[in-house]
């Protein structure tokens, strides 16, 4: 493995330092290969844990006025309860621009249609006369549900939150977004308005960690306000702070997956069109200066184009700074292999977050990718497409954990029920082969629980 910066620049220079991993000529196994492509480094998530653990400890034995300190050191505003106000609700709807609430409906609308589409059935399997066991799909009671702030406005990460917990049925939604100190200390209105817009009454002006922490343990009314009871589910995206906390409150609640920092990388190859790569690994990094972006090729002469387009786009873009830090970061860069079948390898290895696939026949590439949180399949099916309007989840699994974890979507919410339904007679057919089993497992009591029965 080779690992260059092709094009070198100093911090202050306009350039992108785009770096490159070069993998062709090697044999590497899955273990080699996960160790060779880009990753953050830098900040460690055993460092982010320490911190966590302190957030959650003091939300859990404050409350309320541990979130308030919180609000004032991470947001710089004053809070007695982060309750937001049904009125600021509703005058956050009335005020938004026709053009955003068009846009937010439609992609409300989509979303809605995939996520009803989702909905899995239930069964029942009749094993033998009077033998029944079926599985019945149940919603959980109550979601919290996390819009990260920061950076960016995301009203589009309230409706992929939203969508499919009331497509499962969820009857107890609360939403958590960071508060504003521009706004009053209450979240950006554009969020307000996309949670009035799907009906969501139970808002929070909480941020980070502290907000995962919050839905998981509940917290008990004061006199500032009403309680904020625990939740089932905790699902969002949010940066490493907020993916450490999902996992530490794993097992005490559900979590959709841990959906930290963005990153999209993009399999190509010489049919690739070097402006469009360059446009969509540009979009993700304006996310955030530690947000991915990566090029997976066997061409050359594609790496080069898309240096010289990411330089010149990167320097018109709004964010520039932002981007260009993004991509000159050990987490972002191109990686050269030797053909599409080492390519597949990459990206299955990489396991990204959003992978797009700029091949020749690419729904054919796409079908054989076994790793990544969504797959967006040819020129005109970027990943902003799914951020905003395709009708997919835009709350995906990053650093890898795509090869194990998926989307938010319906089944996130939902609990499967197994139901045991026998007869005397269908008991009586299996009672010896139970208590053959028990047996065997030096258990006899289970037998006798079967036997009793005929006695």
């Amino acid at each position: 493995m080779t690992i260059s910066s092709e094009n070198p620049a100093s911090p202050a220079a306009t350039a992108v330092d785009f770096r490159t991993v070069d993998l062709r000529g090697q044999s590497l196994t899955l273990a080699a290969l996960r160790a060779a492509v880009p990753r953050a480094q830098g900040q460690t998530v055993a460092d982010a844990e320490e911190k966590v653990h302190h957030i959650i400890s003091a939300v859990r034995q404050g409350g309320f006025a541990a979130l308030g300190e919180l609000a004032q050191r991470f947001d710089g505003v004053a809070q007695d309860h982060p309750l937001v106000p049904r009125e600021a609700l509703a005058s956050a709807l009335e005020d938004l621009e026709p053009s955003v609430r068009s846009a937010l409906e439609e992609s409300i609308s989509r979303a809605r249609r995939f996520a009803d589409g989702q909905r899995p059935r239930n069964i029942e399997v009749q094993l033998g006369d009077g033998a029944v066991v079926a599985q019945n799909w149940v919603p959980v009671a109550r979601v919290g549900l996390y819009v990260p702030g920061g950076l960016a406005v995301y009203p589009s990460s309230v409706i992929m939150n939203v969508v499919p917990a009331l497509a499962a049925g969820v009857q107890s939604i609360a939403l958590a977004s960071p508060p504003q100190k521009e706004f009053g200390g209450l979240p950006h209105p554009t969020i307000l308005a996309a949670a009035a817009l799907l009906g969501i009454t139970e808002v929070y002006a909480i941020g980070g960690a502290q907000a995962i922490a919050a839905f998981a343990y509940g917290i008990a009314a004061t006199k500032a306000g009403p309680a904020l009871e625990p939740v089932d589910v905790v699902t969002g995206p949010g940066n490493i702070f907020v993916a450490t906390a999902k996992r530490l409150v794993k097992g005490v609640v559900g979590i959709d997956s841990e959906a930290g920092t963005t990153e999209i990388a993009i399999l190509a190859d010489s049919t690739a069109q070097p402006r469009l790569v360059a446009a969509d690994l540009i979009s993700q990094a304006e996310h955030d200066p530690k947000a991915a972006s990566v090029l997976i090729t066997d061409s050359e002469d594609l790496a080069a184009a898309v240096r010289t387009e990411l330089d010149r786009q990167a320097a018109a873009t709004k964010h520039s700074a932002r981007v260009r830090e993004a991509l000159s970061g050990p987490q972002s860069g191109v990686v050269l292999v030797d053909d599409l079948e080492q390519g597949i390898a990459a990206c299955d290895a990489y396991a990204a977050e959003h992978l797009e696939i700029m091949t020749q026949d690419a729904p054919a590439v796409a079908a054989r990718i076994r790793n990544a949180g969504a797959i967006f399949v040819g020129d005109y099916s970027p990943v902003s497409l799914g951020d905003y309007c395709a009708g997919s989840n835009h709350v995906l699994p990053t650093s890898g954990t795509a090869a194990f974890s998926s989307g938010l979507n319906v089944t996130t919410f939902l609990r499967a029920i197994q139901v045991v339904n026998y007869s005397r007679d269908a008991l009586a057919e299996v009672s010896g082969h139970i208590v053959s089993l028990s047996g065997a497992e030096d258990l006899p009591a289970h037998g006798d629980a079967v036997t009793v029965r005929f006695s």
